[in-house]
């Protein structure tokens, strides 16, 4: 069987071909010159929130829904009044039934989650984590 490969990615012109990997050399190391590592001043620390709601009644999101902070508790289990947002040294993810849903179709203030309108029901018992990162230096 003739092989033909396609230069540009090594691999085979029909179903049955395999895939070839040009041939490795070992070099000494002690010719590359390692880049020096640059240690900032202090240390960066991650900090976490995460906020819990278990949704007691069916969602329709055909025009969005906003969900007010005093809904969730906290790791703790504690009731919350408002989320920790770390602007703008952090980021927030929104899980929903156990998925981590794209940042556009929703949007976190200190008080409330705003889904966003979508042809979509949010079941009742379904899970809705929202997870705060914050990062700081000291």
């Amino acid at each position: 069987m003739m092989i033909k490969l396609d230069p540009q990615n090594l691999i085979g012109d029909n179903c049955c071909d395999r895939v070839f990997w040009p041939r490795l050399k070992a070099i000494d190391i002690g010719s590359i010159e390692i880049p020096p590592v640059v240690t900032p001043a202090g240390n960066i620390i991650p900090k976490i929130n995460r906020y819990f709601y278990i949704v007691t009644k069916d969602i329709d999101l055909t025009n969005g829904a906003t969900l007010p902070a005093n809904l969730f508790t906290d790791d703790n289990g504690d009731p919350v009044t408002e989320f920790t947002l770390f602007n703008p040294n952090g980021y927030v993810n929104l899980y929903i039934n156990a998925v981590m849903q794209e940042g556009g179709a929703y949007k976190v203030a200190p008080d409330s989650l705003t889904l966003k309108p979508f042809n979509t029901i949010i079941f009742a018992g379904t899970p809705i984590i929202i997870e705060s990162l914050g990062f700081q230096q000291i």
